[in-house]
């Protein structure tokens, strides 16, 4: 047991380090980016001094280091700023401004309601999957999924989702083709616009999952230990289920939880396409007008979900596993 703490508290310090490393990476390449807030406002008619102004505002004209550890100071104690959108808005007579944290946190609510509607149905189906593919190998099933899972994998997402809408919403009107979902929407009625871009990733997704899987119990049908179970006549599923699928829980684990946190850092085109109302879209918004302090957030809650759901996936493998916490 004290050997597992150990490795927790050292995998949350290399994550921690990991973190702030992406911190300054994030910094540095969002205020890389051509042009900035003022000149994406006030367009190309502007003149020097107007954007000039505006920049002085929002604290643009500070030198780089010191914007960056003003921000830092911010992350550390919650506070994610307000956006150069919002506090624009206040300096010409609008009624309060929005903090970048109200902001986030409905379309982040919005984005782990799809990311676990979408893994409700993407996990229990890709282990199965992979199960029955280990189990009918070289059979035709195993090779429908195979290549159902290849065809998956090499089509791009926004390609899956315009099929989805035109098999799904054009010619057979099952699920509406745009999700807007709003606050307050009754749970069914939320679901059911949520469930074309769950589809889609679910598609993406599943076929990672299923290949590794499969490729895990494969790798052990030929250990000793399976061969005296299937020699005492225990039945083909019951060997996989029982003996097999235990011990190929690591990497299954780990692909998993890499696939779950792509559904939280990388669902930016599949909001767009389905105008979904997550933290994705509110992304691309705010890149369009160099909105810095959401952009920023957005990118370290994009890196904090990976870097924690690796973190989980890490010592999951070593606690399911007890070779990796003895390695001689």
């Amino acid at each position: 047991m004290l050997s597992i703490f150990k490795i927790v508290l050292q995998r949350l310090g290399l994550g921690l380090v990991t973190l702030f490393v992406v911190s300054i990476v994030i910094f540095v390449a969002v205020n890389s980016l051509p042009g900035d807030f003022a000149e994406a406002i006030l367009g190309q008619g502007a003149t020097p001094e107007s954007v000039a102004s505006i920049r002085r505002d929002l604290g643009l004209d500070q030198p780089l280091v010191m914007r960056y550890f003003t921000w830092l100071r911010g992350m550390l104690t919650l506070d994610l700023g307000t956006s150069f959108a919002q506090l624009n808005f206040a300096n010409f007579g609008g009624a309060g401004t929005t903090t970048v944290a109200e902001q986030i946190a409905p379309r982040l609510a919005n984005t782990m309601f799809l990311a676990t509607v979408t893994a409700c149905i993407a996990v229990p189906l890709a282990v199965t999957l992979g199960i029955l593919a280990a189990l009918y190998r070289n059979t035709a099933f195993d090779k429908a999924a195979n290549m159902f899972t290849l065809s998956s994998i090499s089509s791009p997402e926004f390609f899956m989702a315009y099929v989805l809408i035109l098999f799904l919403a054009v010619l057979n009107p099952i699920f509406p083709s745009l999700s807007n979902i709003y606050d307050g929407m009754p749970f069914s009625e939320r679901l059911e616009k949520s469930m074309l871009p769950a589809l889609t990733l679910t598609l993406v997704v599943t076929a990672h999952m299923m290949r590794m899987t499969r490729a895990a119990i494969i790798s052990l049908l030929a250990s000793p230990y399976i061969e005296m179970a299937r020699l005492k006549g225990m039945s083909p599923m019951r060997v996989i289920v029982i003996h097999a699928l235990p011990n190929a829980l690591a990497p299954i684990i780990n692909v998993i939880a890499l696939n779950l946190a792509y559904l939280i850092t990388g669902v930016v085109v599949v909001e767009v396409v389905f105008v979904y109302p997550g933290i994705g879209q509110l992304f691309v918004d705010s890149v369009k007008i160099r909105d810095i302090p959401v952009v920023q957030a957005c990118c370290l809650i994009f890196a904090a979900a990976y870097i924690l759901l690796n973190l989980t996936a890490d010592i999951l493998s070593i606690i399911s596993n007890p070779r990796l916490r003895h390695p001689k």
